[in-house]
């Protein structure tokens, strides 16, 4: 069962906004513990136990239902309210057409979606192979590094070894190793080759004239490859790192293109209402609905001026900010109109229930309800393409922000900005320290309201709630001429 906003509002703040919220804060503890599908939301209470809550009911199938909606959108607006939608979830009776097409139109989403993010997934694999490539050319390229400076011996030994593996082998029958190990007479190459230097350390090496005319000509062929092969090497090397933040590029551009096809398919989800009786499956019906939430912020020090607080409140400072908050609650029980020729589309008429309610809330809890929507089904499905790429790519980000942000040997222009910070909407170089981390993960905590903020400040915003929710109620109830309200 998906939450309702009025039940997210009951759970952050259970003792004003939670009929049960006794019961539950008994039952387990903590707000924070509180199941939000057990929450009995209720809206401000006023002194005779009254909810500060107005419906109006608008009913007409011949008339459209979208005027109701951007009638209040805008008078809301009117009020200083600018409110914001939270929920717009739609079910559609499995018989009618409005169901057929928008199930039609979800499958050519998830279709698109899906072939986007099988080409995520091919160039993450991509990505995967150039930095294990990357990483070996960097081994490769230590010995040619401590050859100029370091343990040179040991780097000329271990370029020697792969020359016999690499390159010398390449000839068959005729390589150091296969005549070595393989023909009567040579068994003292592979030794010789390792320990001469040059070709003069050749004469110098006791060997017999044999394995001396063998070895020089491959002492100068090794001699000649370390040169080549280097230059060889840091070329391709500098051309894999390119190669990789094209990769990069590639992934960053595939999941924007897959983010807008993920979220209107999932946008165009019919939402399961369970028993909802209105329903009936070979029926021509849509149910609808939708939550807005406006909110005006109470000015300490201009209610001061006023009256509407005490005057010593205009000089103390005040840490968070309380607001006036009406949540406009929207049911549509419609009966979906096809209209128009190819490009038909939909008019619905139906009954309209629309319930203004008033809450009072700080800044904390208006941001706690933010993250509990990110944490229910609410959230936004934009994170299925975060999920496929940002938590695959956070196990190589060291590995893709150093090849990245090396410096190259034959430039010493500044560094680019990596990509892949983008990706994932991180923009510092430095990777966070592991405190760090674990400390954003960790959720907010609404602190309990101090004595002026509980007696002053949030009283003053629940007044102003109370009216300002009662005004748009006989406002668009007198504007209308409508009877049926509570």
């Amino acid at each position: 069962m998906v939450a309702t906003l009025p039940q997210i509002i009951g759970k952050i703040n259970p003792k004003l906004y939670a009929a049960n919220g006794k019961e539950l804060l008994k039952k387990y503890k903590s707000s924070k513990n509180i199941p939000v599908e057990e929450v009995e939301p209720q809206a401000i209470r006023l002194d005779q136990g009254v909810e500060a809550k107005h419906t109006l009911v608008y009913d007409s199938s011949s008339e459209n239902l979208e005027p109701v909606y951007f009638f209040i959108l805008d008078l809301m607006n009117d009020f200083g309210l600018a409110p914001e939608k939270y929920i717009d979830n739609f079910s559609s009776s499995p018989g009618s057409g409005h169901f057929g097409d928008i199930e039609q139109r979800a499958a050519i989403m998830q279709q698109q979606a899906s072939k986007l993010m099988g080409d995520v997934n091919t160039v993450l694999r991509s990505i995967l192979n150039v930095i294990y490539d990357l990483k070996e050319f960097r081994i490769r390229l230590k010995a040619y590094d401590d050859l100029k400076s370091g343990d040179k011996d040991a780097a000329i030994l271990s370029l020697k070894q792969i020359w016999m593996d690499k390159v010398d082998m390449m000839k068959g029958n005729s390589s150091i190793k296969a005549m070595a190990l393989g023909q009567a007479g040579f068994a003292t190459l592979i030794d010789a080759f390792l320990a001469a230097k040059d070709i003069k350390d050749v004469d110098r090496i006791d060997l017999n004239d044999r394995v001396k005319r063998i070895l020089k000509p491959r002492i100068h062929e090794f001699n000649s490859w370390i040169k080549q092969s280097e230059a060889e090497l840091r070329k391709r090397y500098e051309l894999e790192k390119t190669y990789l933040k094209s990769q990069v590029n590639s992934l960053k551009l595939y999941s924007r293109w897959a983010k807008p096809y993920l979220k209107a398919a999932q946008e165009l989800e019919s939402r399961d209402m369970g028993r909802e009786s209105a329903l009936v499956k070979m029926f021509n019906t849509i149910v609808l609905e939708l939550n807005l939430l406006g909110k005006n912020e109470i000015d300490v020090g201009a209610a001061a001026i006023q009256g509407d607080l005490p005057k010593e409140l205009k000089k103390m400072r005040i840490k968070r900010k309380y607001y006036s908050c009406i949540l406009a609650d929207f049911k549509f029980r419609g009966i979906p109109q096809r209209i128009g020729g190819q490009q038909s589309h939909y008019v619905f008429g139906g009954r309209t229930e629309v319930t203004f309610m008033a809450y009072a809330l700080n800044e904390d809890e208006l941001k706690k309800i933010d993250e509990l929507l990110e944490d229910s089904d609410l959230g936004d499905v934009l994170r299925l393409v975060e999920g496929a790429t940002t938590d695959s790519l956070e196990q190589l980000k060291v590995d893709i922000d150093f090849f990245l942000e090396e410096p190259s040997k034959k430039s010493t222009q500044s560094k680019e900005v990596n990509p892949f910070l983008a990706l994932i909407g991180k923009y510092e170089k430095k990777e966070p320290k592991k405190e760090e981390k674990e400390k954003k993960k960790i959720p907010l905590i609404v602190k309990p309201d101090t004595f002026i903020e509980k007696t002053q400040i949030r009283a003053l915003a629940s007044y102003n709630a109370i009216e300002i929710a009662f005004n748009l109620f006989d406002v668009y109830k007198k504007a209308h001429g409508m009877v049926s309200f509570t």
